[in-house]
């Protein structure tokens, strides 16, 4: 030792702290390496070619769903249409692959301790794992998007696509109201993936993590179609993935979408916060997959219970905004602009603003009294005023979801069948016989 020197302490040594960039590169290369993961990502990938494929040799279509008439005629309604599908349990089902088992997982292996005693803190590690499950959920929904799109314009085309306002979507607008949907579903996801990450802590089991979150959304698809109401509709985190739908409406409604957003926000910060105190608290000791204790089953069980319960009740006593006046202003919007894309299909030039629209709308079931609510019963007596359509008068069968968005059809001999002659000598959807369209709350 020379003379002189200062003494070298531990606490002068420099540290090789591993920190969050490496806790998140090792659990990026576990999620690679996993067998569910990489099967997810093929899922995503191959799913939706699979899907236009096998649409496209069938005699009908899934015209329940938005954008369901057009999966033959144009190949922008594919991504659309598996859109409102991953919005039921596909987007929190893919939020959960990783999540709800990134935690879980060292229970499972019971290598907790091996991974503490590297130069890690907890919440380095946690952090970290947050961090590379969001990532995962990104990746996915952007593939799901991007491989829908390919597909769509692969197996059916890059015709133009009517949007829900009645007006035609060409392929530019198309890709960008594809790219804006999808990332607005990312934000649900990642709330989502949140949710997971908390089941995945708290419950240390690997299956109660995956599968809590789509359960929950399950249980949430399931309230909001129990009622219209504006106020739980707007708590629930499944509402959220159909925020697009005001993207397509005109003007552009962007309130559904900050609503969204706050929710999302809520409900991701609730579930870290909440799984964060779990992870931090938590005594590693003797670590391992807890066991499955009925008591806590049971709990949960009942806090559940209650919880939709209350939820429930809500939604049945909810004042529902869907009347007579909310869905003549939108039909007459909507049928105006489809009126005029059929002229210009047929080659005519039509001014917007010469189209005069006047529905009449009711429900069936009521006999007096104003109607209102979701249901399959509402009719509109439609009368059109303007060139090349003057006095068009038919009768259109509605069928309103919860959700504000409906379908409408009407009777081949008042507006031509489903298929019509283009003066190139092919077919198209006539937008007159069959369209869709949303409400948006107010």
């Amino acid at each position: 030792m020379t003379v002189g020197a200062a003494p070298v302490t531990v606490a002068d040594a420099p540290r090789d702290r591993a920190g969050v960039g490496a806790v998140y590169r090792v659990e990026i290369a576990k999620i690679r390496a996993q067998l569910l993961p990489r099967a997810a990502a093929v899922i995503c990938l191959l799913a939706p070619f699979a899907f236009a494929i096998f649409i496209n040799t069938q005699s009908s279509v899934p015209a329940d769903w938005l954008f369901g008439r057009w999966v033959q005629s144009s190949g922008f309604a594919t991504p659309f249409v598996l859109l409102g599908f991953a919005g039921i349990a596909g987007f929190p089902l893919i939020a959960s692959v990783v999540a709800g088992d990134i935690f879980a997982s060292e229970d499972r292996q019971s290598t907790w301790k091996t991974v503490l005693t590297r130069s890690c803190s907890r919440g380095q590690i946690f952090v970290g794992k947050t961090l590379a499950a969001m990532t995962f959920s990104v990746v996915m929904v952007a593939l799901l998007g991007l491989s829908s799109t390919i597909a769509g314009m692969l197996v059916v085309g890059r015709q133009p696509l009517v949007g829900l306002s009645g007006e035609l979507l060409d392929q530019t607008r198309a890709i960008t109201l594809i790219v804006a949907s999808y990332g607005l579903a990312l934000v649900p996801t990642l709330a989502f993936t949140c949710l997971a990450i908390l089941f995945s802590v708290t419950t240390r089991n690997s299956m109660a993590g995956v599968i809590g979150a789509p359960v929950v959304a399950l249980l949430m698809v399931g309230l909001s179609l129990m009622g219209s109401g504006v106020v739980v509709r707007s708590i629930l985190l499944t509402s959220p993935f159909d925020a697009w739908h005001g993207l397509q409406i005109s003007p552009v409604t962007t309130k559904a979408i900050w609503i969204g957003l706050l929710v999302s926000l809520a409900y991701g910060a609730l579930s870290l916060i909440v799984a964060w105190r779990s992870f931090r608290r938590r005594d590693f000791a003797g670590d391992g997959q807890a066991p499955f204790r009925w008591s806590t089953f049971g709990r949960a069980v009942v806090a559940t219970v209650v919880l939709v319960g209350i939820l429930l009740v809500g939604t049945l006593l909810s004042e529902t905004w869907i009347t007579s006046t909310h869905l003549e202003a939108s039909v007459s919007q909507t049928l105006g602009n489809l009126i005029v894309v059929q002229q210009q299909i047929l080659g005519r030039e039509l001014d917007p603003a010469a189209v005069k629209v006047y529905p009449y709308c009711k429900r069936e079931s009521v006999i007096s009294g104003v109607s209102s609510g979701p249901a399959d019963d509402w009719t509109c007596q439609v009368f059109v005023d303007g060139p090349h359509v003057s006095r068009l008068a038919a009768d259109y069968s509605i069928a309103v979801r919860p959700d504000g968005c409906y379908t409408a059809d009407a009777p081949a001999a008042l507006v031509g069948p489903l298929h019509m002659k283009t003066p190139d000598g092919g077919t198209t959807i006539n937008p007159l016989s069959a369209f869709d369209s949303c409400m948006i709350a107010p």
